[in-house]
Protein backbone atom coordinates (compact mmCIF):
# COMPACT_ATOMS: atom_id res chain seq x y z
CA UNK A 1 0.00 0.00 0.00
CA UNK A 2 1.38 3.22 -1.04
CA UNK A 3 1.35 6.57 1.26
CA UNK A 4 -1.50 8.15 -0.84
CA UNK A 5 -3.90 5.22 -0.55
CA UNK A 6 -6.68 5.06 2.11
CA UNK A 7 -8.36 2.42 4.00
CA UNK A 8 -11.64 3.21 4.79
CA UNK A 9 -11.22 2.93 8.80
CA UNK A 10 -10.15 5.97 9.34
CA UNK A 11 -12.83 7.87 11.75
CA UNK A 12 -16.03 9.94 10.46
CA UNK A 13 -15.43 13.48 11.58
CA UNK A 14 -17.34 14.66 14.08
CA UNK A 15 -20.96 15.60 13.77
CA UNK A 16 -20.19 19.02 15.25
CA UNK A 17 -17.78 19.47 12.60
CA UNK A 18 -18.06 22.53 9.81
CA UNK A 19 -19.58 21.45 6.64
CA UNK A 20 -17.64 19.38 3.71
CA UNK A 21 -20.19 21.11 1.23
CA UNK A 22 -20.98 18.96 -1.42
CA UNK A 23 -20.92 20.80 -4.96
CA UNK A 24 -23.50 18.58 -7.69
CA UNK A 25 -21.70 19.65 -11.61
CA UNK A 26 -24.94 19.35 -13.65
CA UNK A 27 -24.74 21.45 -16.48
CA UNK A 28 -23.73 19.48 -19.42
CA UNK A 29 -26.07 19.43 -23.02
CA UNK A 30 -25.97 16.18 -23.38
CA UNK A 31 -24.21 16.85 -27.07
CA UNK A 32 -23.95 12.89 -27.69
CA UNK A 33 -27.37 12.64 -26.24
CA UNK A 34 -28.67 14.68 -28.81
CA UNK A 35 -28.73 17.68 -27.06
CA UNK A 36 -31.05 16.27 -24.17
CA UNK A 37 -29.77 18.14 -20.94
CA UNK A 38 -27.82 15.40 -17.81
CA UNK A 39 -29.81 16.96 -15.26
CA UNK A 40 -33.26 16.05 -16.87
CA UNK A 41 -32.44 12.23 -18.54
CA UNK A 42 -35.23 10.15 -16.59
CA UNK A 43 -33.96 8.16 -13.98
CA UNK A 44 -36.33 5.96 -11.48
CA UNK A 45 -39.18 8.23 -12.80
CA UNK A 46 -37.75 11.32 -11.68
CA UNK A 47 -34.41 13.53 -12.99
CA UNK A 48 -31.36 12.46 -12.67
CA UNK A 49 -30.33 15.68 -11.10
CA UNK A 50 -32.29 14.60 -8.22
CA UNK A 51 -30.49 10.89 -7.68
CA UNK A 52 -27.47 13.10 -7.07
CA UNK A 53 -28.33 15.49 -5.05
CA UNK A 54 -30.00 12.85 -2.64
CA UNK A 55 -26.19 10.66 -2.70
CA UNK A 56 -24.66 13.84 -1.77
CA UNK A 57 -27.27 14.35 1.14
CA UNK A 58 -27.28 10.39 2.79
CA UNK A 59 -23.42 10.59 2.24
CA UNK A 60 -23.43 13.53 4.85
CA UNK A 61 -22.42 16.93 2.32
CA UNK A 62 -24.36 20.15 3.47
CA UNK A 63 -24.82 22.20 2.18
CA UNK A 64 -25.47 21.52 -1.27
CA UNK A 65 -24.50 23.52 -4.12
CA UNK A 66 -25.57 22.58 -7.97
CA UNK A 67 -24.52 24.16 -10.69
CA UNK A 68 -26.93 24.37 -13.57
CA UNK A 69 -26.26 24.97 -17.35
CA UNK A 70 -28.26 23.51 -20.26
CA UNK A 71 -31.73 23.92 -20.16
CA UNK A 72 -31.20 26.00 -16.47
CA UNK A 73 -34.60 27.42 -16.39
CA UNK A 74 -36.63 23.77 -17.35
CA UNK A 75 -34.11 22.42 -14.61
CA UNK A 76 -35.44 24.41 -12.29
CA UNK A 77 -39.21 23.79 -13.45
CA UNK A 78 -38.96 20.07 -13.47
CA UNK A 79 -36.54 18.77 -10.94
CA UNK A 80 -37.13 19.40 -7.07
CA UNK A 81 -34.06 21.13 -5.53
CA UNK A 82 -35.19 22.17 -2.42
CA UNK A 83 -33.08 23.11 0.02
CA UNK A 84 -30.07 23.38 -2.47
CA UNK A 85 -28.40 25.92 -3.17
CA UNK A 86 -28.68 26.42 -7.17
CA UNK A 87 -26.07 28.52 -9.40
CA UNK A 88 -26.52 29.01 -13.16
CA UNK A 89 -23.10 28.64 -15.24
CA UNK A 90 -23.81 30.88 -18.44
CA UNK A 91 -20.32 29.66 -20.04
CA UNK A 92 -21.35 25.94 -19.72
CA UNK A 93 -21.03 25.28 -23.31
CA UNK A 94 -16.81 25.89 -22.87
CA UNK A 95 -17.04 22.80 -20.38
CA UNK A 96 -16.55 21.90 -17.16
CA UNK A 97 -14.06 24.45 -15.72
CA UNK A 98 -16.35 26.64 -16.45
CA UNK A 99 -18.80 25.33 -14.02
CA UNK A 100 -16.56 24.04 -11.69
CA UNK A 101 -15.41 28.10 -10.93
CA UNK A 102 -19.01 28.82 -10.84
CA UNK A 103 -19.58 26.56 -8.13
CA UNK A 104 -16.45 27.08 -5.71
CA UNK A 105 -16.91 31.31 -6.28
CA UNK A 106 -20.75 30.40 -4.38
CA UNK A 107 -19.25 28.22 -2.40
CA UNK A 108 -17.40 31.50 -1.04
CA UNK A 109 -18.45 32.57 2.53
CA UNK A 110 -20.25 29.69 3.26
CA UNK A 111 -17.78 28.11 6.14
CA UNK A 112 -17.33 25.04 4.20
CA UNK A 113 -13.92 23.57 4.99
CA UNK A 114 -13.82 21.78 1.66
CA UNK A 115 -16.27 20.87 -1.14
CA UNK A 116 -16.79 17.41 -2.23
CA UNK A 117 -17.48 17.92 -6.11
CA UNK A 118 -19.70 15.04 -8.11
CA UNK A 119 -20.86 14.76 -11.63
CA UNK A 120 -24.87 14.60 -12.53
CA UNK A 121 -23.88 11.47 -15.35
CA UNK A 122 -22.53 8.99 -12.81
CA UNK A 123 -25.82 7.20 -10.93
CA UNK A 124 -23.60 4.13 -10.44
CA UNK A 125 -21.55 5.91 -7.59
CA UNK A 126 -23.91 6.48 -4.37
CA UNK A 127 -23.83 7.79 -1.03
CA UNK A 128 -21.23 4.87 0.35
CA UNK A 129 -18.45 5.54 -1.93
CA UNK A 130 -19.39 9.40 -1.16
CA UNK A 131 -18.96 9.05 2.19
CA UNK A 132 -15.56 6.99 2.08
CA UNK A 133 -14.19 9.98 0.41
CA UNK A 134 -15.63 12.57 2.27
CA UNK A 135 -13.90 10.18 6.20
CA UNK A 136 -10.96 10.85 4.07
CA UNK A 137 -11.03 14.77 4.97
CA UNK A 138 -8.31 15.78 7.11
CA UNK A 139 -7.84 19.46 7.06
CA UNK A 140 -8.82 22.50 4.47
CA UNK A 141 -5.75 21.27 2.63
CA UNK A 142 -7.19 18.16 1.76
CA UNK A 143 -6.79 16.72 -1.57
CA UNK A 144 -8.91 13.29 -1.89
CA UNK A 145 -10.29 11.03 -4.72
CA UNK A 146 -12.13 8.13 -5.31
CA UNK A 147 -10.22 5.26 -7.00
CA UNK A 148 -11.59 2.75 -8.99
CA UNK A 149 -9.15 -0.16 -9.54
CA UNK A 150 -6.43 2.51 -8.68
CA UNK A 151 -7.64 4.79 -11.30
CA UNK A 152 -9.03 8.15 -10.21
CA UNK A 153 -12.05 8.97 -10.12
CA UNK A 154 -14.84 10.84 -9.11
CA UNK A 155 -16.31 12.06 -6.72
CA UNK A 156 -13.41 14.22 -5.27
CA UNK A 157 -12.43 16.41 -2.61
CA UNK A 158 -11.08 19.46 -2.23
CA UNK A 159 -9.94 21.34 1.08
CA UNK A 160 -10.98 25.24 1.23
CA UNK A 161 -7.85 26.36 1.20
CA UNK A 162 -6.92 24.70 -2.52
CA UNK A 163 -10.14 26.51 -4.23
CA UNK A 164 -7.99 29.91 -5.18
CA UNK A 165 -5.63 27.60 -7.63
CA UNK A 166 -8.12 25.28 -8.72
CA UNK A 167 -10.82 27.90 -10.39
CA UNK A 168 -7.49 29.68 -11.54
CA UNK A 169 -6.85 26.41 -13.96
CA UNK A 170 -9.83 24.96 -14.69
CA UNK A 171 -10.32 26.02 -17.87
CA UNK A 172 -12.17 24.00 -20.64
CA UNK A 173 -12.79 20.39 -19.73
CA UNK A 174 -9.79 20.16 -18.11
CA UNK A 175 -12.07 20.54 -14.81
CA UNK A 176 -9.11 20.44 -12.09
CA UNK A 177 -7.14 18.00 -14.15
CA UNK A 178 -4.12 20.76 -13.96
CA UNK A 179 -4.18 21.24 -10.26
CA UNK A 180 -4.68 17.68 -9.72
CA UNK A 181 -1.13 16.69 -11.60
CA UNK A 182 0.58 19.78 -9.87
CA UNK A 183 -0.24 17.92 -6.67
CA UNK A 184 0.13 14.42 -7.24
CA UNK A 185 2.12 13.68 -4.79
CA UNK A 186 -0.09 15.28 -2.48
CA UNK A 187 -3.22 13.22 -3.46
CA UNK A 188 -4.91 10.56 -1.48
CA UNK A 189 -6.88 8.33 -3.71
CA UNK A 190 -9.70 6.16 -1.58
CA UNK A 191 -10.59 2.69 -3.78
CA UNK A 192 -13.84 2.32 -4.39
CA UNK A 193 -14.44 -0.28 -6.87
CA UNK A 194 -15.89 -2.54 -4.51
CA UNK A 195 -19.19 -0.47 -4.08
CA UNK A 196 -19.66 1.54 -6.84
CA UNK A 197 -19.40 1.77 -10.61
CA UNK A 198 -18.15 5.06 -12.12
CA UNK A 199 -19.70 4.87 -15.36
CA UNK A 200 -20.69 8.01 -17.17
CA UNK A 201 -24.24 8.14 -19.32
CA UNK A 202 -22.02 10.25 -22.36
CA UNK A 203 -23.97 8.31 -25.49
CA UNK A 204 -27.25 6.87 -26.36
CA UNK A 205 -26.19 3.24 -25.68
CA UNK A 206 -25.62 4.50 -22.24
CA UNK A 207 -28.83 5.35 -21.46
CA UNK A 208 -30.05 1.48 -20.84
CA UNK A 209 -27.74 2.06 -17.14
CA UNK A 210 -30.35 4.35 -16.49
CA UNK A 211 -32.98 1.81 -16.64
Amino acid sequence: MSANDHTPSDPPLSPASPPIAGLLLAAGGGRRLGGRPKALLPYRGRPLVENAVRVLREAGCGPVHVVLGASAAEVRERADLAGCVVVDNPDWAQGMGSSLRVGLASLAGTGARAALVSLVDQPGIGPAAVARVLAAYRSPTSLVAAAYDGERGHPVLFGADRWADIAATATGDKGARVHLARHAEELMLVECADIAEAFDIDTPPDLARLL
